[in-house]
């Protein structure tokens, strides 16, 4: 470490700061700090680290086995995070989200000596388990399931869902169907009470809710029954993956998208500009997520167990408008009201 300071003309505690991610490092001194790492192929010991401090260095993730896009790129925004804030991880994954299985994933993890852990949490009762252990080891929560007693972060569904159901109210469109997710996920639950909400407050007429499950299959299976109803003009999808097969749907029964009817995802996926046409969807940005995570658990690892605070970090996604949302036949509309 000496080595390194003197080729890039700090102090040996400013590389320290550099290597452990602490925020008050002027970009060009983290920027000498590293190139001179990378020039003298410095590599930090984790093993040393953790005998000098007594901590190990180690964070665990306790994830959710599943091919979903939000959980995964939630597991992944995590990691990046924890390793640019100096830290290596330990992931525990589980199938189901039931209690024991969540507490059998946290003792896991603590037998691996993590420092504190993160639970990707789409369900409640995970956050319920984790309730039970919060006052052993620091935790946070990531993802719609949470708690009042854990820290938790995680993206403004409700805004989201209002911010795509506004979109296509100011496009003219009478009113928006929604196809939503599974009921025993908070997220489902969150973008049903947004897409309500704009509804309401606009004076629109609220339709009879669609029940889905994330998948495309279940996009193609309700999109089959809006596309017969010629009084549907616009469709708000609680996923992408639903809106994919909402528009299967919609095209083998003759109906072009955007021209007869509007679709909006959830979740602005790398693939959605590539549907055809490409999709409006909301985008979650899951690298803040993430290193939202790691900054709340970091907080908590810094307080006694007394001092925790189960603090909250909210995130606005943002409206991504594509090719297949345009002007209601027969409106008309502002250039600002076809960006929502």
């Amino acid at each position: 470490m000496r080595d390194v300071a003197e080729l890039a003309g700090v102090s040996a505690q400013t590389v320290s700061r550099v290597i452990n991610g602490h925020p008050h490092v002027a970009a060009d001194t983290r920027q000498r700090v590293t190139a001179a790492m990378r020039t003298l192929d410095y590599h930090m010991n984790l093993a040393a680290r953790a005998l000098a401090t007594c901590r190990s260095g180690t964070l665990g993730i306790v994830g959710y086995e599943s091919p979903l896009y939000g959980p995964t790129s939630m597991l992944y925004a995590i990691e990046r995070a924890a390793r640019a804030a100096g830290y290596v991880v330990s992931v525990a994954s589980v199938r189901d989200l039931d209690r024991r299985s969540v507490l059998d994933a946290v003792d896991w993890l603590r037998c691996q000596s993590v420092e504190g852990i993160i639970a990707i949490a789409p369900k409640a009762a995970m956050a319920r388990a984790l309730v039970e252990v919060s006052t052993e080891v620091a935790c946070v929560t990531v993802g719609g399931g949470c708690s009042e007693a854990v820290p938790n972060a995680r993206i403004d569904n409700v805004a989201g869902a209002r911010a795509a159901t506004r979109h296509l109210l100011a496009l003219g469109h009478r009113t928006v169907h929604h196809l939503c997710g599974p009921d025993d996920w908070p997220e489902a639950g969150e973008r049903v009470a947004g897409w309500r909400e704009a509804l309401e407050a606009a004076g629109a007429p609220v339709p009879p809710l669609l029940p889905g499950d994330w998948s495309a299959r279940a996009g193609f299976e309700q999109g089959g029954r809006l596309a017969r109803d010629p009084s549907v003009t616009a469709i708000f999808c609680a996923s992408d993956q639903l809106a994919l097969g909402v528009l299967r749907a919609l095209h083998e029964a003759g109906r072009e998208v955007p021209a007869d009817v509007s679709v909006v995802g959830f979740d602005s996926i790398p693939d959605a500009e590539h549907f055809l046409p490409p999709l409006t969807s909301v985008r979650q940005d899951f690298a803040a997520l993430g290193r939202s995570s790691v900054r709340l658990l970091l907080s908590q690892l810094d307080r006694t167990v007394d001092g925790r605070t189960a603090a909250r970090e909210l995130l606005v996604p943002q409206l991504v408008v594509r090719q297949s949302t345009a002007v209601a036949t027969g409106t008309t509309a502002s250039p600002q009201q076809r960006t929502g």
